[in-house]
């Protein structure tokens, strides 16, 4: 039996669950009072490619005892075809714990979108290695491949530790762990030496690493690209340079990635992306996309990319899917893609948008 084969699960992920209100129609935030409700993080937006392309996902989260946001939580994973655990904390009051609230307009045309969190009182800064047992999902279920992302690991000491304790005994057992390094300065500020120090422990651990130029940069202190032209193919040289950096830096890992998107409009962008296994690298040239929502097009490309290195493929092979599971994500109302199968996908990438009978 293959080492994947033994393994209970293709992907998991850590992550704070919260609900995302989206005004209805593409209109502004402050002007609306009718909104779409959706089970939302960054983290479960990645899994959902490879749970909807029918490979087994586990989710490991906290959530608020007998509140109806967890409820609606725990049945949209379901929905998603995935497996999820965590611990349940008492509310305790009005003022106890929540699940986050992401307030986030499309933007239409000229007017871009906006994005407010509202994290106070967030359950999923409670995460901690106590509250499950790792031993059991690691060394009995197994996992394939782990993924963490800067936003879980920097939103609280308690979650940084976590982090790092998923990190360790996943590779303790066998687990290829994913990171995607997703700086946000107001995590950081106050906290720049504890984060530096974990983020470069994940990152030794880490099998693949994914970020841009200003993440390699802020959470692993790799100089940037060099300053220079402003062409495109510039800036591609520059960023290969500073992965060959990153490279050295942290010889375990063997995937990088990052993409790339210029903005023309709120539904118009220019996608491409960057992708090295360490050998080879597949450069995709930014081409225009149609966008309903840009929220969560860099999930969808992680998301896409993970699956196709958990099938096996070549790195050519897992940007294009990347590449095209972002495009796909950015023509959803919700914030993650939800392909159909591999099909749609490839059509994505090939530029075929006739219907399909």
């Amino acid at each position: 039996m293959t080492e994947t084969a033994s393994k209970k699960y293709s992907l998991l992920v850590a992550t704070s669950m919260g609900v995302r209100l989206t005004p209805v129609d593409s209109q502004p935030f402050h002007c609306s009072d009718t909104f779409k409700m959706q089970a939302t993080s960054a983290e479960s937006n990645v899994a959902s490619v490879s749970s909807y392309l029918g490979l087994p996902v586990k989710v490991l989260t906290a959530f608020v005892k007998e509140s109806p946001v967890s409820h609606f939580i725990k049945d949209n994973l379901k929905s998603r075809r995935m497996d999820f655990e965590g611990p349940e904390f008492e509310q305790e009051n009005p003022w106890g714990y929540r699940h986050q609230i992401n307030m986030a307009d499309s933007g239409w045309g000229s007017r871009g979108p906006r994005v407010q969190n509202d994290r106070a009182g967030e359950v999923g800064r409670e995460l901690s290695a106590d509250d499950f047992d790792l031993e059991r999902i690691f060394a009995e279920e197994g996992v394939e491949i782990v993924h963490l992302s800067g936003l879980i690991a920097a939103l609280s000491p308690k979650t940084c530790q976590f982090c790092l304790d998923v990190a360790r005994i996943a590779k303790a057992n066998g687990s290829r762990v994913s990171f995607d390094l997703n700086h946000r300065a107001s995590f950081w500020k106050g906290r720049e030496q504890e984060l530096a120090r974990a983020f470069s422990e994940i990152a030794s651990r880490s099998d693949i690493l994914i970020g841009n130029e200003e993440d390699f940069q802020l959470c692993l202190g790799i100089e940037g690209p060099e300053s220079g032209g402003e062409g495109l193919d510039e800036k591609i040289d520059g960023f290969k340079a500073m992965i060959g950096r990153v490279q050295a830096a942290y010889p375990n890992a063997g995937y990088f990635g990052t993409t790339l998107r210029e903005v023309i409009s709120a539904n118009s962008h220019m996608w491409g992306a960057l992708v090295t296994d360490g050998n080879e690298w597949e450069i995709i040239k930014p081409r225009e996309i149609g966008v309903l929502d840009r929220i969560g097009g860099g999930d969808g490309f992680v998301g896409g990319l993970l699956y196709g290195i958990l099938k096996g493929w070549d790195v050519k092979k897992c940007a294009r899917f990347g590449w095209a599971s972002g495009a796909l994500a950015a023509t959803m109302l919700t914030d993650y893609a939800q392909p159909a199968d591999e099909a749609q996908l490839w059509s994505i990438w090939d530029g075929n948008a006739r219907v399909k009978r």
